[in-house]
């Protein structure tokens, strides 16, 4: 039997290849015939399932060539050493036969004396961020439902229906910061609790190397043994087929032992074109939340919050204008923050209005909102209820002319359209028109409050 055993073994190289034979099916061995049925035996329970649904037809196909009597072969995990093969008739191999066998198996195995689930490796998985905890996260409107699955999955990893968590938003809107939050709130609620995080491009370049190395076995048996995997960014494995396949393998080992999966992209499971149907429908049977764009009041409050841990007195217009001004990015907003923070430490001034528009001067710039001459009369003529004609009209009526200065101011302000080209626009009015306009509205403003008011809310309306 040992001998059928070692040319089943050569066949099975002989069809696989050698890289795919070494990484599944070189660990078997043989630990008997039982009747009908030969015994193998395999170091995990990963490695008995991966073989029983690959191979399982293939090595049942191979023993009843060799041997007609052999119909069933049962896979099984090795709960210790490999025992010498035992034959049906209680006879065993015959030395050689037994030496062919030593020669074939794997060396076995160093066991430690307490059986522990391995730690990931330091080098496989992302440092946390100190920072990023529950209580550095500034809860809104946005993002308080991602905020609420997040705590329930760091108070009770693997809960029925938030096993996955996928966390989606844009760039800048907390899912990272989530992410680091649940796994310090996992780690020091259990530190027996082994948490990995990693970006999906550190999955790949892992899996990569692994095969390469041809090491994919500790790949697979590091990674399915930790109790929380964490994988951040899964939009960049779109397009990468083999990592997709290793990751949905992983993802059904842990769920299946019950493990904790935490994922975020920046689009829902269903949008994520490029990834396999089986592993984007698997990634939206947990709890999906998203993280909406950011607020005004959330911005604002995220600044006070970090010029409070900072410890610096920061006036509440600076941070009223940059959370006008920066609304796409939560990372970019805290970013403007320290470097005005930064700039007064250095050179011993105060935080300003003004000094704010110094120091951040590209980034506000970056952040405008740009404004057409064409939107500005749109709003101008809704707001003092008239028709968008009477903007390039040749009517001279109060009623009609004052809105149409406060629209050439406006366009002034607004725009980097030239004085000429402002007046085109306003129906081929000359330069020194809008020159009047511009230079009566202001005396306006510094006149008459309401009025004021009045153009500061337009302008308000236009830039937000």
């Amino acid at each position: 039997m040992v001998a059928c055993w070692a040319r089943i073994r050569a066949r099975l190289r002989d069809e696989v290849g050698e890289v795919e034979y070494r990484t599944w099916l070189r660990q078997m061995t043989l630990q008997g015939i039982d009747g009908e049925e030969a015994v193998i035996l395999l170091p995990t329970r990963f490695l008995r399932d991966w073989v029983n649904s690959h191979y399982g037809d293939r090595l049942r196909a191979l023993w009843q060539a060799e041997d007609g009597n052999i119909r069933r072969v049962d896979v099984r995990v090795a709960q210790a050493a490999p025992a010498e093969p035992v034959f049906a008739d209680g006879g065993k191999p015959s030395p050689g036969a037994a030496g062919l066998a030593e020669s074939l198996a794997p060396a076995p195995l160093p066991r430690p004396a307490e059986p522990r689930a391995p730690e990931p490796r330091s080098d496989w998985v992302v440092p946390l961020e100190a920072r990023f905890t529950f209580d550095t996260f500034v809860v809104g409107k946005p993002n308080e439902f991602a905020h609420a699955c997040a705590r329930r999955v760091a108070e009770k990893p693997a809960s029925p229906g938030f096993n996955p968590l996928f966390l989606y938003g844009g760039v800048g809107l907390g899912k990272t910061h989530l992410m680091h939050a649940i796994a310090w709130a996992i780690r020091e609620g259990d530190t027996a609790r082994t948490v990995a995080y990693m970006s999906a491009e550190k999955f790949m370049y892992r899996f990569i190397a692994a095969l390469r190395s041809q090491s994919t076995m500790e790949f697979k048996e590091t990674l399915r043994a930790v109790d929380v995997l964490m994988i951040d960014d899964l939009q960049f494995l779109i397009g990468k087929d083999n990592t997709q396949e290793e990751f949905f393998h992983t993802f059904n080992a842990l769920v299946d032992q019950g493990k904790q999966i935490v994922v975020s992209s920046d689009k829902p499971p269903s949008d994520l074109a490029g990834i396999e149907d089986r592993l984007r429908t698997r990634l939206g049977c947990g709890m999906v939340a998203d993280l909406h764009a950011t607020t005004y009041e959330l911005r604002l409050s995220i600044l006070q919050a970090k010029a409070a841990a900072a410890q610096v007195a920061v006036p509440t217009k600076v941070l009223e204008l940059l959370a006008t001004k920066i609304v796409t990015n939560v990372r970019e907003l805290e970013g403007a923050l320290n470097r005005l923070v930064a700039h007064a430490n250095l050179f011993g001034r105060p935080i300003t209005i003004d000094s704010a528009h110094e120091v951040l001067h590209d980034v506000l710039r970056a952040h405008e909102k740009r404004v057409s001459i064409e939107e500005i009369q749109r709003k101008v003529a809704e707001h003092y209820n008239l028709r968008l004609t009477d903007m390039v009209s040749a009517r001279r009526a109060r009623n009609v002319a004052r809105p149409r200065q406060v629209a050439m101011y406006l366009a002034k302000q607004l725009t980097q359209r030239s004085l000429p080209e402002i007046g085109r626009r306003f129906g081929n009015r000359d330069h020194t028109t809008v020159m009047h306009a511009v230079s009566r509205v202001a005396e306006l403003i510094a006149q008459d409050a309401a009025f004021a008011e009045d153009v500061a809310l337009l302008r308000k309306m236009l830039e937000t």
